[in-house]
């Protein structure tokens, strides 16, 4: 191989293959390295692929906690909400409890009120404008009233008088100036009240016995006077003065038994308790009549209230039991009470059946019943309904009492029909009637208006829902007052009835027995009645006593009703 002087390399063919294998080698190289490029990008492409998926698995992984971090923050707003919810009921039910332990009972708007919604009526009465009197017209002065004289009430004349005179002594009546006796010329009276301790007396009855002293066949007795109950130990005025007693003073009979025992007449309270069970039983014709008259009535209003029975057969002594009350709206007026060991549309349904014309009661179920088996006129009763918005504003803050809140708008709505009916009292049917269509019923119309707008927007649960969904479920029955003059706006007269009966609850609690309770029931229908229809109740009773046990026709027993007997002149 030869080389080049100068350079000392190959000649050309060498420097061509040099070349060439140099190109190869470069070639070897470059491909190789390609390979080595390839291989890293593959693998940095495989770790950025794993990479990716191991992102993509924690961002899949976050929006599944971050989905159920919401649905937990929902749930837990949510069970915020129902514990707020929860709280505000149990706070509302906790004042209205509060409320009914040391509040006033009554209704009324205010302290100055008589009577219910009397004041408001006259709040809510229109004023009257000043008349304007031109100059120079006479002005009319109206007729003057009389002042009602001040003082005492004078004492009933028709008491018996004892007169005490009180005279001047002989040395007193001769005159100090000329030595003249002096001359009576008139009294100067003044009267006082004086009680007479009861007295207890023993009426002993003797039947002369007679027999012929020859020929001694037989004995010969005079007849024993007819009693309400024989055998007896106590008169029929003894037993009026009882019950009187027990069910119009609500005064029970161990504090009789006691009263009777400091005037010498010891009688234990079985023995006051047996007498009154035996009188309720022989009253039932009475009683039986008195249901007749109030199943005539073309009105009736119904109302119940609890009474414990602690000796009924299969039955706890803790159980409650029911004293119904009917009565009549037209008619001889009478006051009905009837017990019964439940509260069931099946006890209401024999109560009233045979009855005709209208019902007044509450919103309570078993009488809807009744209406509809009877086909009576169902009336429904405004206070029960303004009384559930009264108890819905009692539980309110005062801060809240004001006239944007809708029980305090109810309650002034309401109060204007009550406006109407004072007015429209003393009126003829055909005029309360005129005066409901034009005057009553525009007020309703707003009172059904607010009722729509607030029904679904209050939580059914609380006072003021309850109100609303009563008062929109009883509407129909509510605004049928405005078909007849004669129908009542509520149920007042029916809860005044019962009223005796609850206080006198207070003091004696319970009936021992059935028998008891359905004397008791007896005994209130004929002491009502009798006070409805202006009889005292004690003079009622001697009387019916004294004449019960002589009745032995339809006819004898008619005419000792209360608004038919006779009654002994005092």
């Amino acid at each position: 191989m030869r080389r080049c002087a100068r350079t000392g390399c190959c000649d050309t063919g060498e420097r061509v293959e040099a070349q060439r294998a140099r190109e190869i080698c470069s070639r070897r190289v470059n491909t190789h390295e390609m390979l080595l490029s390839k291989r890293t990008m593959r693998a940095n492409t495989n770790n950025n692929e794993e990479e990716l998926n191991r992102l993509r698995g924690q961002l899949a992984r976050s929006l599944r906690e971050r989905e159920a971090l919401s649905e937990q923050h929902e749930a837990l707003a949510s069970e915020l909400r129902v514990v707020r919810t929860e709280r505000d009921l149990l706070k509302e039910r906790l004042n209205a409890f509060m409320r009914k332990l040391f509040a006033a009972k009554s209704e009324a708007r205010g302290s100055e009120q008589k009577d219910l919604f009397f004041n408001e009526a006259e709040q809510l009465a229109p004023t009257p404008l000043p008349v304007e009197v031109a100059p120079g017209d006479g002005v009319q002065v109206p007729t003057h009233r009389p002042r009602p004289k001040r003082g005492r009430k004078p004492l009933d004349p028709a008491l018996p008088r004892e007169v005490i005179r009180h005279e001047l002594s002989a040395a007193e009546r001769i005159c100090p100036h000329d030595g003249s006796v002096l001359q009576e010329i008139g009294v100067e009276a003044s009267e006082q009240l004086d009680i007479v301790p009861a007295s207890v007396r023993v009426i002993r009855h003797e039947r002369v016995k007679y027999a012929c002293p020859c020929c001694r066949q037989g004995v010969h007795i005079a007849p024993a006077a007819p009693k309400l109950l024989p055998k007896a130990l106590l008169t029929e005025s003894a037993l009026a003065w009882v019950i009187a007693a027990k069910y119009q003073d609500a005064l029970p009979l161990y504090r009789q038994a006691a009263i009777l025992a400091r005037f010498g007449g010891e009688l234990s309270r079985n023995t006051l308790a047996g007498s009154v069970v035996r009188v309720g039983a022989a009253v039932q014709p009475m009683v039986n009549l008195l249901r007749d008259s109030l199943l005539d009535a073309d009105l009736i209003h119904g109302d119940e209230t609890e009474l414990q029975v602690l000796k009924e057969p299969g039955r706890a002594a803790q159980r409650k039991s029911y004293l119904w009350v009917q009565m009549s709206g037209c008619g001889p007026p009478v006051r009905l009470f009837t017990y019964a060991p439940s509260r069931s549309a099946k006890t209401a349904l024999e109560l009233y059946e045979g009855a005709r014309g209208a019902l007044l009661s509450d919103g309570y179920e078993a009488y809807a019943s009744v209406a509809a088996a009877q086909k009576l006129v169902h009336l429904g009763c405004w206070a029960h309904a303004r009384r559930k918005f009264v108890e819905a504003e009692a539980v309110l803050p005062k801060q809240s009492r004001t006239s944007d809140h809708p029980a305090v708008q109810f309650i002034a709505l309401i109060a204007e029909l009550y406006v109407l009916e004072a007015s429209a009292r003393d009126a003829e049917t055909a005029e309360r009637l005129r005066l409901r269509q034009t005057a009553s019923a525009p007020v309703l119309a707003k009172i059904e208006a607010l009722t729509l707008l607030h029904l679904h927007r209050v939580l059914p649960q609380s006072l003021l829902g309850r109100a609303l969904h009563y008062l929109h479920a009883q509407w129909p029955k509510l605004v049928r007052f405005l078909d007849d003059g004669h129908y009542p706006i509520d149920n007042n007269a029916c809860e005044n009835a019962i009223r005796p009966f609850v206080i006198g609850r207070k003091n004696w609690l319970f009936s021992d027995t059935v028998a008891g309770a359905q004397a008791s029931a007896n005994l209130y229908s004929l002491i009502e009645t009798a006070k409805a229809n202006g009889i005292e109740p004690y003079r009622y009773l001697c009387a019916l006593f004294a004449a019960l046990p002589k009745a032995s026709r339809l006819e004898h027993y008619e005419a000792l009703l209360p608004w038919r007997i006779a009654l002994p002149s005092q």
